[in-house]
């Protein structure tokens, strides 16, 4: 089982939007965090550690996530979404453009089903 880090930079939008959408999948584990150290939750070595796969929402994220949990980071994937800060909490929009681009970096997403019925999901 894959365990999915999502971050951005206060944890209220995006990334807990994409821990929601993707809490739902049987073949992953979620969990999300922010840059900032006013987070809703804050990013920590213990998260990084957690993490096989952490996506970060833009490059600033990746960047501080680099330089603060260097050591941390070995053997860890660290791919940026490019999703800017211009969307709502579960904006239809937003999980969209998660499925699409997240989709493409675990493959065995789809294949481990639903755990939830999508119509729980919000």
């Amino acid at each position: 089982m894959n365990h999915l880090l999502f971050v951005c930079s206060q944890n209220r939008l995006r990334s807990p939007t994409a821990e929601h959408v993707f809490s739902a999948y049987r073949s992953v584990e979620c969990m999300s965090a922010g840059t900032n150290n006013d987070a809703e939750v804050a990013l920590s070595g213990e998260l990084v550690e957690w993490a096989d796969i952490i996506f970060v929402m833009e490059k600033a994220h990746r960047n501080k996530l680099s330089s603060k949990f260097k050591r941390h980071l070995a053997g860890k994937r660290v791919i940026c979404l490019d999703i800017p800060d211009d969307y709502e909490y579960m904006q239809e929009e937003l999980v969209q453009l998660l499925k699409t681009r997240v989709s493409r970096h675990v493959p065995d997403l789809a294949a481990g089903g639903l755990a939830v019925h999508p119509a729980d999901m919000r």
